[in-house]
């Protein structure tokens, strides 16, 4: 997608999709961004992000997918001035990764306000990480090592599907495909966010459960604690989930663009040690084995 007509044909995509929203899109944010990556974005998956909560408050969030496995995403963007060098170790991490571990996919994540904000490392479906291995890079999170026995209480420790870094809050996402069938159960969440810390689930979280299909730890290098859980569900219609959908995302559900026949949607709900709140990730380019990366699990 190296032709102009048709990156501007999608930053059109965009700046619509955040008006949704009620969200400005910079087009000095956004057109550099897709000029860095534009090469690959023919073959790539667009995904859209709509969240409630103070903390996704003012932006509107992009995913560009299945970006080629030799790419290095950060480079690019270091190389393309829309994220600048760093001695913290979030800025190593992601070569570390990738020169240690196998990796099937990359992605990144920006804000239409925001910028530039996370890189994603997809590992084969068939080649799930181990997270002992995981916390040997030196870069990584300190945090990861300290709650290795957490994560192997749930049997999650050699379940590592995607490696997720945000290079602004400096932190990193674990997401964990072929989870238990309990992971997913009500007792299996209860006993998951009480052991990590977090609030109690509401019955919008437990009932979310019922159709999950995956779960992802949030840690950062300056607490030695878990910041987040997220459970995730896929479905085609958001408004059939056993959940009480929030009004911004149901607007955007209904409103949100699409370019291919079926639409996809990837609902989920984050607990922290103090709330919980909502996010709904929605298709814009959809490729079929997108399914088959997310749908890494045996809960059903």
């Amino acid at each position: 997608m190296s032709d102009k007509r048709e990156l501007a044909g999608l930053y059109s995509v965009i700046e619509e999709s955040a008006r949704l929203v009620d969200v400005t899109c910079s087009r000095e944010t956004v057109w550099p961004i897709l000029l860095a990556y534009g090469d690959t974005l023919a073959q790539a998956v667009v995904a859209f992000r709509v969240a409630t909560g103070e903390r996704n408050a003012g932006d509107f969030d992009c995913r560009f997918t299945m970006l080629p496995k030799e790419m290095d995403p950060y480079a690019v963007a270091l190389e393309s001035g829309l994220s600048t060098k760093t001695d913290h170790p979030v800025g190593r991490l992601l070569g570390e990764l990738h020169r240690e571990f196998p990796i099937e996919s990359s992605g990144i994540d920006f804000g239409v306000v925001g910028g530039f904000k996370k890189t994603w490392s997809f590992f084969p479906t068939d080649d799930l990480q181990s997270l002992s291995d995981l916390a040997r890079l030196k870069s990584l999170p300190p945090s990861v090592t300290a709650n290795l026995d957490f994560f192997t209480r749930h049997q999650l420790t050699d379940r590592v599907s995607l490696v997720g870094i945000d290079y602004p809050n400096r932190s990193v996402n674990l997401y964990f495909g072929a989870a238990p069938r309990q992971t997913f159960q009500a007792d299996g969440i209860r006993s998951i966010l009480q052991d990590a810390g977090m609030a109690a689930p509401s019955e919008r979280l437990l009932h979310l459960g019922e159709q999950a299909f995956g779960i992802y730890a949030t840690l950062t290098w300056d607490s030695p604690n878990v910041q987040r859980i997220t459970i995730a569900a896929m479905t085609p219609d958001p408004m059939t989930l056993p959940v009480r959908i929030e009004p911004k995302i149901e607007h955007f559900v209904n409103e949100a663009p699409y370019s291919t026949d079926d639409r996809q949607f990837v609902y989920a709900i984050t607990s922290s040690p103090t709330s919980e709140y909502h996010k709904l990730q929605s298709y814009y380019k959809w490729q079929s084995r997108v399914e088959n990366i997310l749908l890494v699990s045996d809960n059903g």
